[in-house]
């Protein structure tokens, strides 16, 4: 009787044993009877039937990363060579999903495969419709271009697509050297356009600062010459004013007014003297000479108001 129970005893110890499950943190067990899908386990502890119930695998729904390394040709047949990094995951955990990811494929090596192959396929199709100098361009509307490509097709598979990340684009050598040399020459253009456009403004400035510079000047020069002017005609009016003043004290004294215009003649021949440079004047000094230049003298005094030159004088 005692090693009934004790064997009865051990049995229960072992369909205890056999019907606990510990399922992990981000991940889904899924349970098969006889081969057929049954139910998913959650993270945590669970119970299944020893025996009937079977764990056909866990499924992980954590995110999950691989790297990707493959060849495109381009519209113009140039090699593309690509390093990229596929970031992926399970949908959700509902359990169609759950279904999906478990029973789709034969194994996981199976949906790698297929996983790669698609992204491979997508990126070449893109390639294909692009010249080699377009594609360092277009990392953003390839990625775009694959993801909207594999989005359908994973969901049926039970995966999401969440990110696309292309690292590298590279080229043959003869292409990469010849990409080098147009972007070299694009700079020497670039350049050269540069400085034409410098020496231009350069120019335009100079021919600008040397206009102002003459407008100045002669503004300068024709403020210069207006009160030249003026002075010259304050000193005209100011000589006229003190010979009519003169003119008219000498009237008043009873004293001829060609005395003062001759008084004032040989003052200014002094003066012509004294102050020219080498300059030389003649003088017509004969008496016909004489009395022609007081009876212009005297009829510039008579057009300033002064004394009648023809009035007979006392003195």
């Amino acid at each position: 009787m005692g090693e009934i129970m004790l064997t009865l005893l051990v049995v229960a110890v072992a369909i205890g044993f056999l019907s606990v499950v510990t399922v992990q943190q981000g991940t889904v067990a899924v349970i098969t009877v006889f081969g057929r899908y049954r139910r998913v386990m959650r993270p945590g502890l669970n119970f299944k039937i020893p025996v009937i119930e079977q764990i056909q695998s866990r499924v992980s729904y954590q995110n999950r990363s691989m790297e990707l390394k493959f060849q495109a040709i381009s519209q113009d047949q140039a090699n593309v060579y690509f390093t990229a990094m596929l970031l992926y995951s399970v949908m959700n955990e509902e359990s169609i999903t759950i279904q999906n990811v478990a029973f789709k494929f034969m194994d996981d090596r199976s949906f790698m495969q297929a996983l790669i192959r698609s992204v491979e396929g997508a990126v070449r199709a893109f390639v294909a419709t692009k010249k080699q100098a377009e594609i360092l361009l277009l990392r953003s509307e390839i990625i775009h271009h694959v993801k909207e490509q594999l989005d359908v097709q994973l969901e049926t598979w039970g995966y999401h697509l969440l990110d696309l990340q292309i690292n590298d684009i590279n080229f043959d050598e003869d292409i990469l050297k010849s990409m080098s040399r147009v972007v070299a020459s694009n700079n020497l253009k670039a350049a050269a356009e540069n400085e034409g456009i410098a020496l231009l403004i350069t120019k335009t400035k100079a021919a600008e600062a040397e206009g102002n510079a003459i407008k100045i000047a002669a503004e300068a020069e024709r403020t210069a010459a207006q009160m030249r002017g003026q002075g010259v005609a304050l000193f005209r009016e100011e000589v006229a004013r003190g010979m009519v003043v003169a003119a008219r004290e000498m009237e008043t004294a009873n004293l001829n007014a060609s005395f003062i215009l001759f008084s004032m003649w040989t003052d200014a021949i002094k003066h012509f003297a004294e102050t020219g440079k080498g300059n030389t004047i003649f003088l017509d000094g004969s008496a016909n000479n004489y009395q022609r230049t007081m009876q212009q003298l005297m009829s510039t005094m008579q057009g300033f108001g002064g004394t009648n030159p023809e009035k007979p004088n006392d003195a």
